[in-house]
């Protein structure tokens, strides 16, 4: 008995899920017979296989579904595939009408056209799950530089702070460093004025040197 997972769908799981109904749709099998192979696979439940798939996967491939359901009918017409009388009825209603067997000219372009259209649903396929991965990756990258943006920032608010503490201690130093010019220039001239020598005129009219 095949386990039945609750954890979220991934983008490999999708991809699983449409590989293996897209085949089954190609070759003429049941959407059910692919839910069923795709849970044996993935431990879910066919049921959960075919939500999932109805839900939100398959209109992500409405291109794949065309160009697989026109593989079918081209392997239906040359005898290479029996398709299910479930499917056989509803291929009634929309099938084209019956033409005659195709030469092998036919034959051949038709493998070549389902050959190409095989590799164009592997390589979008392929595409879509590098696409995914490149996406993850951009978004790691991003938080990343989202960090580092945030530390870059903060770092700088700290050095503003530190160099606004600087320039006010230098603010600080100009202004005492001003202070004590000034009174230096005032005691050297209180020096100056003290020191100065007074002189005075004698009776026979020569100057002499006062004493303070």
């Amino acid at each position: 008995m095949v386990a039945s997972r609750q954890d979220a769908w991934t983008e490999d799981d999708d991809l699983v899920l449409a590989e293996v109904t897209l085949r089954h749709i190609r070759e003429g099998g049941t959407q059910l017979a692919a839910f069923e192979e795709v849970g044996q696979r993935l431990g879910r439940t066919a049921a959960a296989c075919g939500f999932r798939w109805n839900s939100c996967v398959r209109k992500r491939y409405d291109a794949a579904i065309s160009i697989a359901k026109s593989q079918r009918q081209q392997l239906k017409k040359m005898g290479r595939i029996s398709v299910p009388p479930v499917a056989a009825e509803v291929d009634q209603v929309t099938a084209p009408p019956k033409r005659q067997m195709p030469t092998p000219v036919e034959v051949v372009n038709h493998e070549e056209d389902e050959e190409q259209q095989i590799e164009s649903v592997i390589r979008f396929l392929m595409n879509q799950k590098e696409l995914s991965r490149r996406v993850k990756q951009l978004e790691r990258e991003l938080e990343g530089k989202e960090l580092e943006i945030k530390e870059l920032t903060e770092a700088n608010e700290r050095a503003k702070k530190e160099l606004d503490q600087v320039q006010g201690v230098n603010e600080d130093y100009r202004a005492l460093v001003q202070i004590m010019e000034r009174a230096r220039k005032l005691a050297f001239l209180q020096e100056e004025e003290s020191t100065k020598a007074i002189f005075k005129m004698d009776e026979n009219g020569n100057l002499e040197r006062v004493e303070k």
